[in-house]
């Protein structure tokens, strides 16, 4: 079983910005959520792992490859996913993963066409593979992404806010993709959509300024706020009241007519309903609990 242990990461930009502050994490085998705002500190890590930047303090053991010391070994087993995945003009689909293979250290022509081949067919894009990249959709070009990311069988996988701008067509394929993935190496997905969590995570992690705020299981995390949200249809107009009077964890349009969430010990009352808390909830509390904190 791969295992990933991150102790102490500290990382400090020379524009005095604390990216990462005292990051710890244990991560095995399957789909890692870790989910967080902008500006988190989610990509600082994920280039971190990805041996793009290195940190001020602190250590990472990939199985038993100190990724901090050892970048050369860790390329070796990492796949990447960048949030801004940039491909070549005027190349084709074919072309770019079969550079991306030499890249990798397959040297073996035949090999690296069967590969490529396999690769573009788990990835619905073999009809595809004489088309130039640069053309294609954004959900095509994420699966030549992940595609890329598949080379050289990793024992790490990084994807790093994957889905954002896909339309949910191309998301839902993107999410059968990766979960084809996840069962024998680690696989984790860095995203501020809490939806993607929800349907692909069995452990995820919660950041906000640089900080974990929570590690666990989104069923745990809901656990947590049970019998504590309370819901409300309200008008536009009433929004900052409530946010004044109230702890507003989301507010969102439903039938053109704001719906907030509270958080509350006991029923508010003025209307309020019991309702059973989501993840999105889960994850606004944490991040305001802990921005206020």
């Amino acid at each position: 079983m791969a295992k990933l242990s991150i102790q102490g990461l500290s990382k400090t930009y020379p524009n005095g910005v604390k990216a990462l502050n005292d990051v710890s994490l244990e991560i095995e085998n399957g789909m890692f959520g870790l989910l967080g705002p902008n500006g988190a500190g989610k990509s600082s890590l994920m280039r971190t792992l990805a041996t793009l930047q290195e940190a001020d303090s602190g250590t990472v053991i990939m199985d038993e490859i100190d990724i901090l010391n050892q970048p050369y070994e860790v390329r070796k087993i990492l796949g990447y996913l960048p949030q801004e995945f940039g491909v070549y003009p005027r190349v084709t689909a074919e072309q770019l993963l079969d550079h991306m293979a030499v890249l990798k250290g397959i040297g073996n022509k035949k090999e690296r066409k069967e590969l490529v081949h396999y690769l573009l067919q788990k990835v619905n894009l073999y009809d595809k593979r004489n088309k130039n990249v640069k053309g294609f959709s954004g959900g095509m070009k994420q699966r030549i992404g992940i595609a890329q990311a598949l080379i050289g069988s990793p024992r790490l996988i990084i994807v790093d806010e994957p889905t954002a701008g896909l339309d949910p067509g191309e998301r839902n394929r993107f999410h059968n993709l990766l979960a084809d993935v996840g069962d024998e190496v680690i696989v984790i997905l860095s995203t501020h959509i809490v939806a993607d969590v929800v349907e692909l995570c069995s452990e995820m992690a919660i950041m906000n300024l640089g900080q974990v705020v929570y590690k666990g299981t989104p069923a745990n995390a809901l656990k947590e706020l049970e019998g504590k949200v309370w819901m409300k249809v309200i008008e536009r107009n009433q929004v900052e009241d409530y946010k004044t009077n109230f702890q507003v964890i989301s507010d969102k349009m439903v039938g053109g007519r704001p719906q907030i969430h509270v958080l509350s010990e006991t029923n508010p009352g003025d209307g309020f309903a019991a309702v059973n808390p989501n993840l999105e909830d889960a994850f606004f509390t944490k991040i305001e609990s802990s921005t206020h904190a």
